[in-house]
């Protein structure tokens, strides 16, 4: 007798769905227990999931570009007798697989690219491009990178330009990660009512505590960037609010004891992704920074791995960097409650009092927003966490007391 196992998608996908990228084995190919077999790419990472057994590729339930929900069948693995007493020994034998077209042409792609280096699949990916219509220049046949990006500059691999009238238009296609964003992000505006509000912040005490520790932060290994201050001032901000590290359920809602704040990481063209810096509130502001610095890296090298952008309770978008003056609304990461913008440092004439005095002087400044999820937080909860950030960020010690 033989058995017939499950190939499952993992259930930890913070609810999303996951898109079947390739399968690493075709349909009758033998594979050993643990050995990577299938690769799922959510809007956040890409993640192998492993072969639960020894054994056969039996069937392929969802093929390449599939979508795949948390614990869904992927497809099914043939194992061979497990016991002496069992009677049938016959081994399975690839000729005796039924196997769809559309497995085959899918089976046969995803085996070619995976012939790939790593640095050659990410390209192709990248530009969304079919690995068997380029002509390898490597050892038996093999794409190298050259070969790719000399496919891309040939102008192959872009779309027809298409006149109309007076001018043209040209057709960028969808990849995979900007589909999943798109979804994610619209799935948010119709689930939550976004309310905004806005207030202002003076970065003078962060700046001077930023110039007189940067090199000692740098020294340790930790890049002290102002994003670092914006979480720990996140954390002093839920002790006056805890209802904004939460999530709604419709029957209650639950409030989260550990502060895991997600921090948005642009990646060009390719949109962005969220690492979380887990546990913000057990951490001191050298151990944020450096784990800041980690998870960019991380990011941005396409190194990321699962837990690192799993758990999020909160999020931060700094758009600020990218010249931004006011963002609103921000779109909440689901399922949180709330997400926080901050916007483009500049300086501005503000009026101060001093010695009892009004003095006009030039700050340092930024806006700062918080957007909810009106289901969970009126204006006034709203305004409190906004007070208590801004009081930290402008209050900030240059010595540690």
């Amino acid at each position: 007798m033989t058995e017939i196992i499950d190939i499952v998608a993992p259930v930890e996908q913070e609810g999303t769905k996951a898109v079947v990228q390739s399968w690493y084995k075709k349909v009758g190919e033998a594979i050993a227990e643990g050995e990577p077999l299938v690769e799922l790419e959510t809007d956040k990472v890409a993640v192998e999931v492993p072969s639960p057994a020894t054994g056969i590729v039996q069937e392929i339930l969802i093929d390449a570009d599939g979508e795949a929900e948390p614990g869904g069948v992927l497809g099914r693995l043939h194992l061979g007798p497990m016991r002496e007493d069992v009677a049938d020994t016959t081994p399975v034998k690839a000729s005796e697989v039924v196997m769809s077209p559309r497995q085959a042409a899918s089976a046969d792609a995803t085996a070619h690219e995976h012939r790939l280096s790593p640095s050659v699949r990410r390209l192709v990916r990248e530009h969304d491009l079919q690995p068997a219509l380029i002509n390898g220049t490597g050892k038996g046949g093999r794409l190298t990178r050259g070969d790719v990006q000399a496919y891309i500059e040939s102008g192959a691999a872009r779309p027809a330009t298409v006149t109309l009238g007076a001018g043209a238009v040209r057709q960028i296609a969808h990849d995979r990660m900007r589909r999943r964003i798109a979804e994610h992000m619209a799935q948010s505006v119709q689930t939550a009512p976004h309310v905004t509000a806005v207030f202002e912040a003076d970065f003078t005490a962060i700046i001077a505590h930023r110039h007189a520790h940067r090199d000692e932060y740098q020294k340790n290994g930790a890049k002290l960037t102002f994003t670092a201050y914006f979480i720990a001032a996140c954390v002093e901000a839920m002790k006056v609010t805890p209802t904004v590290n939460s999530r709604w359920h419709d029957d209650y809602l639950e409030v989260f004891e550990d502060i895991n704040i997600g921090v948005g990481v642009a990646l060009g063209d390719k949109g962005l992704i969220v690492p979380v810096v887990a546990c913000a509130q057990k951490r001191s502001h050298f151990d944020i920074a450096k784990e800041l610095q980690t998870l960019t890296d991380k990011a941005r090298n396409n190194a990321l791995a699962p837990a690192d952008v799993r758990g999020g309770t909160f999020s931060i978008s700094n758009h600020g960097t990218s010249g931004s003056i006011v963002a609103t609304p921000i779109i909440i990461n689901q399922p949180q409650s709330a997400i926080l913008g901050v916007g483009k440092l500049e300086k501005r004439v503000v009026v101060r009092t001093i010695d009892g005095a009004d003095a006009i002087q030039i700050r340092p400044m930024a806006y700062v927003s918080l957007t909810i999820d009106h289901r969970v937080l009126d204006g006034a909860q709203t305004n409190a966490w906004l007070t208590k950030l801004v009081d930290v960020i402008e209050n900030w010690p240059l010595q540690p007391s």
